[in-house]
C-alpha cells in the first residue's frame, strides 16, 4: 500500500497490518477472491475460489489461472474496474457456477496507478441469504426485459410490399419503384395525397432493404408543436434546460442508427429546422438540444408529404436545396381514383382486417356495392375508403352492406355521389352489351385508359410511360397528339 507521509511511524505500521488484517479476513472468511493484473489476466484465487472451478469448465488451476478474466469468468465487470479505476462494492454476477454477490476493488502502486484488481465473493447462495433484493432484482429485470420487448416490437415492420394491395397498372408500378428504391441507400421522397398508403410504402421499403434488421423510427412533423421538433429529431443533452432529463434523451437521429427514419409530412417542416436538418442528411451528424459536441448517426431517410413541394420552394416556405437533397427518389402514390380496378381487392383486405379487429365475419358486399364503391372519387383516398365502410357495416342488421347502406354514409358524409359504372378488371373482358359498339371505338378507349394510367403512375414522365406500355416515345407522342386533337 502507498506510503502515507503525515502518519507517525507507529500509525503508518498500524496501517499496514489493518489492511494486511482486511486482505486475510477476506481470503478467508468470503466465499472467493482472484486476483488480475493490469492486463486483466487472473494471477491469484484462493482455496475457496477452486471449489467454483469445475462449474465453471476447469479441471485444473492452471487451466484457469494466468489466462484473461473475461475467458475464464463469463459476465466479468473487471475490465471497467481496471479502466475506470473505481470500484464496485456491491453487484450480481450470473454465470455458470451460479449467481453471487461479489464486491471488486482496483489496486494501485504507489503513484497512484492501477496495477490489477481483487475481486470477492461475497456470497455464493445469495437465493437464500438476500432473497428480497434477488426478488426485488429479478423483478426489475424482467420489467426490463419486457419494455425492451414492446419497444422492438413498436419498431419492426409492420408491413411489406404485399401490404399494398392492388394489381393495376399504378399499383405495379408504384411496386415496382419502391423494390427499387429499397436497393439504394438514398433518400426517398414519397408523394401523393393523403391516406393513399405513403406510411405502409415506407415501412415496405424499409422491410426489402439491407436494414431490416435494424429499427424504422417514424416522426409525423405535422403532429409535433414546432418548439418541440428539434428535441424531438436530434434529442437533449443532459441538464439543457430546466426541467430536462438529467440522463437526456436520444432524438430519432440517434434512434433509427442502422435503420431508417421515416419523416411524415416534411412539408409541415418550420423553416429554420430545415437548415439543421440539411446539414444532418448531409454531414451524417447530429448536434443534441443543450450540448456542442456532434454525434454521428447512420440512418437511411424516408420523407413523405401530401403537399405540393415544388410550390413550396416556389413560394420560399420549403428550402430548395433540401427539397433537392430528399427529391432523390421521388415515388408518385396514386390516389384511389387512379386505380379502381383495385376496389374489389381492397374492399376484401379490409373487410377481413375489419372482422380481425371486431372479432366477428367479415361484411359480404355485393358487386353492385363495389361498383359505387369504384365510381367514387375519394378524397381522402383508402383511409376514406375504410371509414365508409366500418360506418355502413354498423348500419346493417347483417353481415351484408348493400347499397343503400353505403349510400347514406356518403350523403351524411356531404360526399357528391357518382353514379356507379361497370367495372372491369385489368385485362378482363368486356361484357356482351360493351362489344356492341364499333371496333374502332372500343380501342381507341382501352388505348386512352392505358395512356392514362401509364402516364399517372409515372408522374407525367413520358420516357417511362412509353416504356411501361411498351411502345416507343414517339408512338406515345404521336398517340398523346391524337387524344389531343380528340
Amino acid at each position: 500500500m502507498p506510503q502515507d507521509d503525515s502518519l507517525p511511524r507507529d500509525g503508518q505500521r498500524i496501517l499496514e497490518l489493518a489492511a494486511r488484517s482486511m486482505f486475510d479476513l477476506f481470503a478467508t472468511a468470503s466465499e472467493g477472491m482472484l486476483l488480475v493484473d493490469r492486463d486483466a489476466r487472473v494471477v491469484w484465487i484462493n482455496e475457496q475460489y477452486k471449489r467454483f472451478l469445475p462449474a465453471l469448465g476447469f479441471e485444473r488451476i492452471e487451466d484457469f489461472v494466468g489466462h484473461p478474466v473475461a475467458q475464464v469468468v463469463q459476465n466479468t465487470e473487471m475490465h471497467r474496474v481496471l479502466r475506470t479505476g473505481k470500484p464496485i462494492l456491491i453487484d450480481l454476477l450470473s454465470n455458470k457456477a451460479g449467481t453471487f454477490v461479489v464486491s471488486r476493488i482496483p489496486l494501485r502502486d504507489d503513484s497512484g496507478q492501477v496495477i490489477g484488481a481483487l475481486g470477492i465473493v461475497l456470497f455464493d447462495h445469495p437465493e437464500t441469504t438476500l432473497q428480497p433484493l434477488i426478488q426485488k432484482f429479478a423483478r426489475l429485470q424482467r420489467d426490463l426485459d419486457d419494455a425492451r420487448r414492446e419497444l422492438a416490437s413498436q419498431r419492426r415492420t409492420k408491413h411489406t410490399l404485399a401490404s399494398f394491395v392492388g394489381s393495376s397498372p399504378p399499383a405495379v408500378e408504384v411496386k415496382r419503384q419502391a423494390r427499387r428504391a429499397a436497393l439504394s441507400s438514398s433518400p426517398v421522397l414519397l408523394l401523393g395525397e393523403t391516406g393513399t398508403g405513403k406510411e405502409l410504402l415506407a415501412h415496405a421499403i424499409h422491410a426489402a432493404s439491407p436494414r431490416a434488421s435494424g429499427p424504422l423510427v417514424s416522426i409525423n412533423i405535422a403532429a409535433v408543436p414546432d418548439t418541440l421538433l428539434e428535441a424531438e429529431f436530434f434529442g437533449v443533452a443532459p441538464g439543457a434546460y430546466t426541467g430536462a432529463d438529467r440522463k437526456g434523451r436520444q432524438g430519432k437521429f440517434k434512434l433509427a442508427d442502422g435503420g431508417t427514419l421515416f419523416l411524415d409530412e416534411i412539408g409541415d417542416m418550420p423553416l429554420p429546422l430545415q437548415a439543421k436538418l440539411l446539414r444532418a442528411l448531409q454531414e451524417g451528424e447530429i448536434e443534441p438540444l443543450g450540448s456542442n459536441q456532434v454525434v454521428a448517426f447512420d440512418a437511411r431517410v424516408i420523407a413523405a408529404t401530401s403537399r405540393d413541394l415544388g410550390a413550396l420552394v416556389r413560394e420560399g416556405r420549403f428550402r430548395e436545396d433540401l427539397y433537392y437533397r430528399l427529391n432523390v427518389l421521388p415515388i408518385r402514390v396514386p390516389p384511389l381514383r387512379e386505380r379502381r380496378a383495385d376496389m374489389p381487392a381492397l374492399v376484401e383486405v379490409l373487410g377481413e382486417a375489419m372482422a380481425l379487429r371486431n372479432g366477428s365475419p367479415p361484411p359480404e358486399i355485393g358487386p353492385d356495392a363495389i361498383a359505387l364503391l369504384a365510381a367514387q372519387d375519394w378524397r381522402g383516398n383508402i383511409r376514406e375508403l375504410r371509414n365508409v365502410l366500418e360506418q355502413a357495416a354498423m348500419r346493417s342488421d347483417t353481415h351484408r352492406v348493400e347499397v343503400d347502406h353505403l349510400e347514406a354514409v356518403l350523403q351524411e358524409a356531404g360526399v357528391e355521389r357518382i353514379a356507379p359504372r361497370p367495372l372491369v378488371a385489368a385485362g378482363a373482358a368486356a361484357g356482351p352489351t360493351d362489344r356492341l359498339r364499333p371496333l374502332a371505338e372500343q380501342v381507341a378507349e382501352v388505348e386512352r385508359a392505358a395512356i392514362h394510367a401509364a402516364m399517372a403512375a409515372t408522374g407525367g414522365n413520358k420516357v417511362a410511360a412509353a416504356r411501361l406500355l411498351g411502345i416507343s416515345r414517339a408512338k406515345l407522342y404521336e398517340r398523346l397528339g391524337d387524344r389531343l386533337d380528340a
